[in-house]
């Protein structure tokens, strides 16, 4: 069963399911020190910008909290669509994409910016070369990372890692005490 089939439990610190009575992290709040400097990373230049996955909400209220034009946010798992929707009701500026993103990639426009976090996506293969048709050339990407070393395994080029000490309680899907956070300018 894939992962857009899967009940979620919201929790005030994390989203996650139960798979075989263990509880598998989708996201957790002490990423948030790393979902603003994403934010900023990508919204430096201004402009319009592509969030692909709206998890708990956290970069985006980032993102929305850079001067910037437009923010689209692409969303496909059916219990975090409607929070993503409620968030955005007062936000203008705001467009809410549902669906996949690799299935919704070609109805979109160009970007600034674009943050990419995404979870046990069956389509994250097709990342790096769907970035040239979605990003203006100058434009900001970076992605969550949850490598716990300086590599690109997207193999984009002129990648660049901003280095931050974190300290995640146990879970299931990053436990390294060092996060780099990628930078790509295109």
């Amino acid at each position: 069963m894939s992962y857009i089939n899967k009940t979620l439990i919201f929790d005030q610190d994390k989203i996650y399911y139960e798979k075989n009575n263990q509880k598998l992290e989708v996201m957790m709040d002490w990423e948030d020190n790393l979902m603003s400097a994403s934010a900023a990373y990508v919204c430096s230049n201004g402009g319009d910008i592509l969030e692909v996955g709206f998890g708990m909400g956290i970069s985006a209220e980032y993102i929305q909290s850079h001067n910037i034009n437009s923010h689209t946010i692409i969303e496909n798992h059916p219990q975090i669509l409607p929070k993503a929707k409620q968030w955005a009701k007062d936000k203008p500026n705001v467009t809410i994409v549902e669906g996949d993103w690799y299935e919704v990639k070609d109805t979109l426009s160009m970007y600034d910016g674009l943050f990419f976090d995404t979870y046990n996506d069956p389509n994250l293969k097709h990342f790096s070369s769907s970035l040239f048709p979605l990003v203006k050339k100058g434009g900001l990407i970076t992605w969550w990372n949850s490598l716990s070393e300086e590599k690109n395994y997207f193999n984009i080029p002129n990648v660049t890692y901003q280095q931050f000490s974190v300290n995640p309680p146990q879970n299931s899907y990053f436990n390294s005490t060092t996060y780099y956070l990628p930078q790509c300018q295109l």
